[in-house]
């Protein structure tokens, strides 16, 4: 659920550098369900 609201902050990122900036912020915990979630969305180049 939480991996989802912060996937869900990332895509609604108004530039790329911003997303990328919330990516990197995002708890290592978190980090490869969020990047999955992404990845999935269409987002992959948030996550590189």
């Amino acid at each position: 659920m939480m991996a989802m609201l912060w996937a869900q902050e990332i895509m609604s990122a108004e530039t790329m550098e911003e997303a990328k900036a919330l990516y990197e912020r995002c708890p290592r915990l978190l980090k490869e369900k969020v990047k999955a979630i992404l990845i999935k969305s269409g987002f992959e180049e948030i996550t590189q």
